[in-house]
């Protein structure tokens, strides 16, 4: 509940929108009440065959008469009271006398709001049946038309209020996300975050909407209603709401297994959602497999899995909803029979409990059991609300647990600035190990002079993408530290670090747009022209003018599909060429290009390279010839470092590397 607490904070910075949404809400409520009280004068006026000003005349009369009868009743009470009765009689005459005089009171009370009416009543209202009736009609006509135009209004507001802080909550989780650990997203994470950003935020949504809209006008009319009642007889209503703590008790248990249930629900959509995304981001090697099969029995699973959730929530659901349903129906029918009782013997006791100050007429009684009618059907859609509005508690957990999730990489508040470019990389004693697994660097010690080439090998898993993601800041050690120039990466801004690196990796990120803003992506002012001065530099213009559809405005796809892994590598190279970065990372940036994209992919490395810091990471020999030095890392330590003809001399792993003429990718 903390967590929808604080969505429900951004709804306050709307202040104008919420206050909207309450005024609506209570017009809404207030024409509900008034909508109802029509019964009234349709039952005491209009079928008694009277007008409004022959209704006022006959009711002072009637009140008279009341009035006249019971004060002759209280003389006479008094008179027994003078004869010093017994004080069991004295009892009994002293509460008839009080009973009497409240009766009396409340005729007289009547009679004075009807006098001040009455000048009115003749002079503008309707004074025949049919004439009265109309007009009763007419104003329930106005009134529900004007209650329709202020609902209208009401749902407008509420749906802005509720996706705009549903927005601003998807802002906060994207920024959030953004900014998670690298390790959040492996293990079907995207997929969990994914689920978040969308079912779970439509769930937090259809919360905010029940919350704003119907949990706030269904009480309201309900308190309308319930208003109405006391009006009537204020008694008889508290007798017969003695069932309503039991509904809420009943409604509070059922709203925590429904808060439960709705929560496992999500996390059997998160499921589906991963399942999904293993399926069609690995079709080539489901189809290449023939494992369709498989993928559908796996994807069943998950959705009998899903079924059974979303049924046991149904059915709190379907509970939540009768049990409120059949509590308002013992209401009504309590009220009937306590109501009937009392006008068919036109009795003001039930019980022996005093329940009005003079009979209830049917109007009235009519009215009353109008307003709980009226009352019942609030609380029906309260049911349906209460059960939604669970959805978005949970929803709201499970969002505020990503965006509340702690990160590993901070800025520091006041960061150092280096000049560019720097002169010296330093790893100092450097080890690391990723949470869930064993330590993947060992005191790691390392200097890299700017304007040299590095090349990083070693076996699968032995700790050499790592480096690269600490270099890069991804991750921070766990002991040691990286410097640039003597200043560790910890003390300096992210932007500004990242800055200094371009970063090209084994897998190449192609976004949906034009060749154009994938070049510039990172530097979207950049002119056209130095896109083409980049694309260039990374023999990726010939190809994109001559093989493409639309040169540099050729929209790529999701993936960049339609190129080969060659095309797409020098693209991503010309990406980086255009930071003009001081740092250039290859993880893997050729191994799985053929050999006339790797020859272009070699001769524009050379040239980029002069003047500035290479950090590659390599099984491939060929690739090895753009190196100054080369370190071999071997179970998370640096076992060599040396030129190519040192390590064919010194290390076993190197000269394996060389002799075999490349291996499969790290």
């Amino acid at each position: 509940m903390h967590d929808f607490q604080r969505v429900l904070k951004l709804l306050a910075k709307r202040r104008w929108t919420l206050a909207g949404c309450l005024t609506t809400s209570v017009f809404i409520a207030l024409l509900w009440g008034m909508n109802i009280s029509a019964l009234y004068p349709m039952v005491e006026i209009v079928f008694k065959g009277d007008g409004f000003s022959s209704y006022i005349a006959g009711e002072l009369q009637n009140n008279q008469t009341q009035i006249d009868t019971i004060q002759l009743q209280i003389n006479g009470l008094l008179e027994e009271l003078k004869q010093d009765p017994p004080s069991a009689d004295r009892t009994r005459l002293e509460l008839a006398y009080e009973l009497a005089v409240t009766r009396r009171d409340a005729y007289r009370k009547s009679n004075r709001a009807l006098m001040f009416f009455k000048p009115f009543a003749d002079q503008y209202l309707p004074n025949t049946p049919f004439k009265t009736l109309l007009l009763v009609t007419g104003l329930l006509i106005l009134g529900t038309f004007v209650k329709l135009v202020a609902l209208c209004a009401n749902l407008m507001l509420v749906q802005d209020l509720a996706m705009r802080a549903s927005n601003d909550v998807r802002s906060l989780f994207f920024r959030k996300a953004l900014r998670l650990d690298l390790d959040d997203f492996g293990d079907n994470g995207s997929a969990a975050l994914t689920s978040r950003l969308t079912n779970d935020i439509g769930q937090l949504n259809g919360g905010l909407m029940m919350l704003l809209g119907r949990l706030v006008r269904e009480p309201l009319k309900m308190v309308v209603c319930f208003a109405g009642a006391a009006f009537v007889c204020w008694r008889l209503l508290l007798l017969i709401l003695v069932v309503a703590p039991v509904m809420a008790l009943v409604m509070h248990y059922l709203s925590r297994s429904i808060r439960r249930a709705s929560r496992r629900v999500m996390d059997e959509m998160t499921q589906l959602y991963g399942l999904l995304n293993d399926a069609f981001a690995g079709i080539r090697v489901i189809k290449a497999h023939n494992t369709q099969g498989f993928e559908r029995a796996r994807f069943e699973r998950g959705i009998q899995a899903y079924y059974a959730r979303s049924m046991k929530m149904a059915f709190y659901n379907a509970l939540a909803r009768s049990v409120s349903e059949f509590m308002g129906i013992a209401i009504v029918c309590l009220a009937i029979l306590a109501g009937g009782y009392l006008v068919i013997n036109r009795q003001t006791e039930l019980l022996g409990i005093h329940m009005s100050a003079k009979p209830l007429g049917p109007g009235a009684m009519l009215m009353f059991f109008g307003f709980l009618i009226g009352a019942s059907d609030p609380a029906r859609k309260l049911s349906e609300v209460w059960s939604t509005l669970q959805h978005g508690i949970a929803a709201a957990t499970r969002v505020y647990e990503v965006i509340d999730r702690p990160v590993r990489v901070r800025e520091v508040e006041n960061c150092k600035k280096l000049q560019r470019p720097h002169h010296e990389i330093r790893f100092a004693n450097v080890s690391f190990r990723y949470p869930t697994g064993p330590a993947v660097l060992k005191g790691i010690d390392l200097k890299i002079p700017h304007g040299e080439t590095l090349a990083v090998v070693g076996p699968n898993g032995s700790g050499k993408s790592t480096l690269v993601s600490l270099l890069c800041r991804f991750d921070d050690p766990h002991a040691g530290e990286i410097c640039l120039d003597g200043v560790s990466l910890s003390e300096m801004s992210l932007r500004d670090l990242r800055r200094r690196i371009g970063l090209v990796t084994q897998r190449t990120i192609m976004f949906d747009d034009t060749i154009l803003n994938n070049i510039r992506y990172g530097k979207p002012r950049v002119s056209r022209a130095d896109v083409i001065k980049a694309a260039r530099r990374a023999h990726a213009d010939e190809f994109i003018t001559e093989k493409t559809e639309h040169g540099y405005d050729t929209i790529l796809g999701s993936g960049g599909t339609s190129l080969s892994g060659g095309q797409m590598q020098r693209l991503a190279l010309a990406r980086a060429f255009l930071r003009d970065p001081d740092i250039l990372i290859l993880d893997e940036a050729t191994s799985q290009v053929d050999l006339e994209s790797e020859g272009l992919i070699h001769q524009a490395l050379q040239e980029f390279l002069v003047g500035r810091t290479g950090f590659i990471i390599t099984h491939r020999p060929s690739t090895l010839a753009l190196a100054d030095r080369i370190a071999v890392i071997e179970d998370g330590r640096i076992s060599e470092i040396g030129t190519h003809q040192m390590l064919q001399t010194r290390n076993a792993f190197y000269r394996s590397l060389c002799g075999r003429g490349g291996v499969e990718a790290a």
